[in-house]
């Protein structure tokens, strides 16, 4: 469950009443989002109402950039940065906003799939720069870049990207919506048989 307790609806701040019913409808918070998620996202954030307004202060929908390039942008920093519930919800907005189900699965590999343009493969690009490169973007890759977007489309990219990777790491830390699962990486027990035994208490499993 999330590590931080969720606003009950009595303790939601009245301002987000409007966005709420936009995100939940008419069932309230614990049926979960219109779009199937837990919504434990607003529900949390909502105890700082101050930071929940700033994740809006500059609306994405609105921003000066190809929806697809954007969403394109937003599934991929989901898929590097490990989080299900970005991923996840940004494959449906791309499909919402016409990106193809072809290009969509082949985000996870798309530097060896044929089905992105030229423009896409430079977003995708620069995505992993700042991602899985933490923002060391190679010259030739802005190049790239700056061949199809302008520097103000440039500049929104590059705050997209970095918002939802705050969501995504944040939804990781705080095991949010659908990163809402255990550590996977932990010891696997040995079993516990004469044999295993044995084994363990020779030099050569002990390292000597």
């Amino acid at each position: 469950m999330p590590r931080v307790r969720e606003l009950n609806q009595n303790e939601m701040p009245a301002e987000f009443a409007d966005r709420l019913k936009e995100i939940f409808g008419d069932n309230g918070l614990k049926n979960g989002t219109l779009t199937g998620t837990p919504g434990n996202w607003w529900t949390i954030w909502a105890r700082v109402p101050g930071i929940l307004k700033a994740f809006s202060a500059y609306s994405y929908r609105d921003a000066p950039l190809d929806p697809q390039l954007r969403e394109l942008a937003l599934i991929r920093t989901g898929y590097v940065r490990g989080s299900q519930f970005v991923f996840s919800q940004h494959c449906k907005g791309g499909r919402r906003v016409g990106l193809s189900d072809e290009k969509i699965e082949a985000i996870p590999y798309w530097n060896i799939a044929k089905v992105f343009s030229d423009a896409e493969r430079a977003v995708l690009a620069y995505v992993d720069a700042m991602m899985l490169e933490d923002g060391r973007v190679h010259d030739k890759v802005f190049e790239a870049l700056k061949a199809h977007l302008s520097e103000e489309e440039i500049l929104i990219l590059s705050y997209q990207v970095n918002m939802y990777s705050l969501h995504a790491v944040t939804g990781r830390a705080l095991r949010l919506e659908y990163d809402d699962v255990p550590e996977r990486i932990v010891e696997i027990p040995v079993p516990s048989t004469q044999k295993v035994q044995n084994w363990l208490s020779t030099s050569w499993a002990k390292g000597g």
